[in-house]
């Protein structure tokens, strides 16, 4: 059987979207700022995209600005809000631990431009107190932001009820939307965030091209000059094959997102209680808080890396973390902030999926997992000496 579970980090590219994106390639050609008909017919097609966008998380297509993916998105959401805010004498941006890296490296560069971040610690659920946000805003914070979902572990953040700490002290809100787009229902205007990124390769569209939703109220500040595409704010000629087929793949997914977000929360549940049997293991993050496809357990006495390798010798593709960071050596820093000590975040297991993924699908990835994780036990000198009490269990 080959199963993959690995959605979080990319996504097949459905149908809908391929042909799109054949149609544009074959058909229209032209450059959208080009002022003779060929061009003013992929403006057209560029303009729809905007407004699909726009529809599908509840914005104005005026608000819709065309990225590179997510992480561009991020940037230049956090540097114009920074910049922005400094300004006014504003110099402090609020945060959490667990955000995706496109997030903390940006932060990390602005600290270095003088600004002062505070991340505020999640609970071991791995969710944040919406009260601790509140907490740490001073008269000083130019910017506010919270991921709406965790790419590793899944959880869903209270987005709506920190807009609202924020538009009540007038601080600008920023939500890193790229986990949860196309998954969970998403409305910038009943949500109150002023900034949310997305990324198209997680909702089954094509890689390479996202959105920066941005309201009025932050001027955006320029991440890449040069032309004067998306109103001035992102030079570039516009990648208008991807950017289509995004919005197609988009459309499509918010059709029925709360049906399918209902399926496969069954199936997420399924699979938690199956994992759940294997002893001295332990779910990350909230067991009903979190996006419908994503299911993330550590497992003690064991190492992340082979457990992915065997669990892909059963034609399982998994993954222990975050896609951008698969390299890395370091234990996760989203599991390591909601207290997962070092040796058991090296022991970590992240499947992701959608509503296809069949009940007979999921009994094979608790078996699977569970036959690896006895091997890998087996020849653990950790778990043999755990076994005669020379350690303590952590879970």
């Amino acid at each position: 059987m080959k199963i993959y579970a690995d959605y979080a980090a990319t996504t097949p590219m459905s149908e809908t979207a391929i042909k799109a994106m054949i149609n544009i390639m074959q058909e229209v050609y032209g450059n959208p700022s080009s002022l003779h008909s060929i061009g003013q017919k992929a403006a057209e097609y560029l303009l729809q995209a905007r407004i699909d966008v726009a529809e599908a998380i509840g914005a104005d297509f005026k608000e819709i600005y065309f990225t590179s993916g997510g992480s561009e998105a991020d940037n230049q959401a956090l540097i114009s809000a920074a910049y922005f805010g400094r300004l006014k004498g504003k110099n402090h941006i609020i945060s959490t631990p667990i955000e995706h890296h496109a997030i903390l490296h940006t932060l990390d560069k602005l600290k270095k431009e003088g600004f002062d971040v505070t991340l505020v610690d999640v609970e071991s659920n791995g969710i944040v107190d919406a009260k601790k946000v509140e907490a740490a805003i001073t008269d000083k914070t130019a910017l506010v932001t919270v991921m709406f979902a965790n790419n590793e572990i899944g959880t869903i953040q209270p987005i709506k009820e920190i807009a609202a700490i924020c538009n009540e002290r007038g601080i600008p809100f920023h939500t890193d939307a790229v986990q949860a787009v196309g998954h969970v229902p998403v409305n910038v205007k009943e949500l109150g965030v002023d900034m949310l990124s997305l990324s198209s390769h997680k909702f089954k569209g094509p890689k390479g091209v996202g959105v920066l939703y941005a309201n009025k109220k932050v001027p955006l500040t320029n991440v890449i000059e040069g032309g004067a595409q998306e109103r001035g704010k992102r030079a570039g000629t516009e990648n208008l094959a991807a950017i289509v087929g995004m919005a197609a793949a988009l459309k499509e997914a918010v059709a029925n997102v709360e049906e399918t977000a209902k399926k496969t929360a069954q199936r997420r549940r399924q699979l938690i209680e199956g994992l759940s049997q294997i002893e001295h293991s332990a779910l990350n993050g909230d067991a009903e808080q979190r996006l419908p496809g994503n299911v993330n357990f550590c497992f003690e006495g064991i190492e992340g890396e082979s457990l992915l390798l065997l669990l892909d010798s059963k034609g399982i593709a998994a993954s222990s973390g975050s896609a951008c960071t698969s390299g890395s050596l370091d234990p996760s820093h989203v599991l390591l902030a909601i207290g997962r000590p070092h040796e058991v975040a090296h022991g970590s297991l992240r499947l992701t999926f959608n509503e296809e993924i069949t009940e007979e699908e999921v009994e094979y990835l608790i078996q699977s997992t569970k036959d690896v994780v006895e091997y890998l036990r087996s020849i653990s000198p950790v778990w043999d000496e755990l076994q005669r009490g020379e350690l303590e269990y952590v879970i």
